[in-house]
């Protein structure tokens, strides 16, 4: 259920991320410690801004659709 609900959220998110030439793959979950891993692909992967993308935009995004998760880290 707690993957679902972040698959679903990272799926209103990639569209962003695409266009810009980038990607994100779900890499992982911790549904105890509220811990989703992505992975940043393309453009995202390599830009200098990523950590701010992953923090600023998807974390911010994933706790308002999924309020379970508490943390975003990239891997």
């Amino acid at each position: 259920m707690f993957k679902d609900k972040v698959l679903k959220a990272l799926e209103k998110i990639r569209p962003s991320l695409q266009a810009d030439g980038g990607d994100i793959e779900l890499v992982g979950v911790d549904e105890a410690k509220g811990l989703v891993k992505v992975s940043l692909r393309g453009a995202c992967g390599c830009c200098p801004h990523a950590a701010m993308t992953l923090k600023g935009g998807v974390e911010r995004m994933l706790k308002a659709d999924v309020p379970e998760v508490k943390e975003v880290v990239a891997v």
